[in-house]
């Protein structure tokens, strides 16, 4: 019988990705996403893919439960991936009560709504690389203490927590994966890894003259959401649910990262790149490196996409979609 997949926070790039990657497995796959006045823009990262026919949307929000126990009553999924969230960190200083109710309280929302309908249905959570915030040890593992910096990060330890607890106490095939950094074409604007690649292709165009960073000696563990999505239907696969980190194993600064991208189009980087102090943390989580081991050993998985080659596909994709944007200009003057 074709599997049912439920994915929550769909139209987003870890959604889109993994929906995308569930209809090739031949799932019947559904959205939960939150009403959006502008919807064509919100689920564009489905058409930049050319899934946005296969995926069947639902309203629903994680802060409303009745919406979530509707769209579970209605799906009857086998399997339910929580991906959705207030997923920026900065956003997180500036919205925490918001961060809060979505990021954490709705997992809790999610997790009622399965046990409540369809309490055999598998879980996944998309727990995240920044709970361990001022890390403990030099290599992140699944025992290593949490120690979150940021209220995104308490958010989704919290989402964490109570998806052992379910586990735990009600029997339930929940897994979270923490996952470290992982971008694509489809990142978010706002987040430094895309930031760089399009204002790199801004540059190249002659669309800036700069680009704007923070903290650029931060380091991050960085793979490619392509691969990782394969990694959160993998946790559903196995007998025993569990919790596995996500990573790559290597962990490079932003600058190197920058270098990279402008590399990539023939580019000196120190002659666009500004420090600006305005663009810090307020407490910063200066290292993250993952370790694997356990999700190579039990899932059979690994990381495929260098970081170079996913940099240098995400800047071809900025300065695809800008020069495209430029003949559409050029064309109504």
């Amino acid at each position: 019988m074709t599997k049912r997949a439920l994915i929550t926070g769909v139209t987003g790039q870890d959604g889109a990705y993994l929906a995308q990657f569930l209809l090739k497995k031949g799932y019947e796959v559904h959205g939960a996403v939150r009403r959006s006045s502008h919807f064509g823009v919100a689920d564009h990262r489905l058409r930049w893919l050319g899934i946005q026919r296969d995926v069947k949307i639902h309203d629903a929000n994680l802060s409303d439960l009745s919406s979530l126990i509707r769209v579970v009553t209605e799906v009857q999924p086998d399997e339910v991936y929580n991906l959705a969230a207030q997923s920026f960190v900065a956003t997180s200083w500036r919205q925490p009560i918001l961060t809060a109710n979505i990021t954490a309280v709705g997992v809790t929302n999610v997790l009622e709504a399965i046990r409540l309908i369809k309490p055999d249905a598998r879980f996944y959570q998309a727990s995240s690389s920044e709970m361990y915030g001022l890390i403990q040890q030099e290599r992140q593992s699944e025992s290593t203490p949490f120690y979150p910096r940021s209220p995104y990060a308490v958010a989704k330890l919290y989402g964490h927590w109570i998806t052992v607890n379910y586990r735990e106490s009600f029997g339930m095939h929940a897994s979270s994966g923490i996952l470290f950094n992982h971008e694509s074409p489809l990142r978010g604007i706002e987040f430094v890894t895309r930031k760089v690649t399009d204002g790199v292709a801004r540059i190249k165009l002659g669309l800036a003259k700069e680009l704007r960073l923070g903290n650029i000696d931060a380091k991050r563990d960085w793979g490619h959401a392509r691969d990782y999505v394969q990694a959160m239907w993998m946790m559903l696969q196995q007998d025993v649910p569990d919790d596995y980190v996500v990573a790559t194993g290597i962990t490079t600064t932003v600058r190197d990262m920058c270098r990279i991208a402008f590399e990539r189009v023939g580019m000196d980087m120190d002659k666009y790149l500004i420090i600006d102090p305005d663009l810090f943390r307020p407490s910063e989580v200066d290292v993250l490196l993952g370790e694997p081991a356990k999700a190579q050993k039990v899932l059979g998985w690994k990381a495929e996409t260098s970081l170079v080659d996913m940099i240098n596909e995400m800047v071809d994709a900025d300065i695809a979609r800008l020069a495209a944007l430029q003949v559409v200009a050029e064309a109504t003057m």
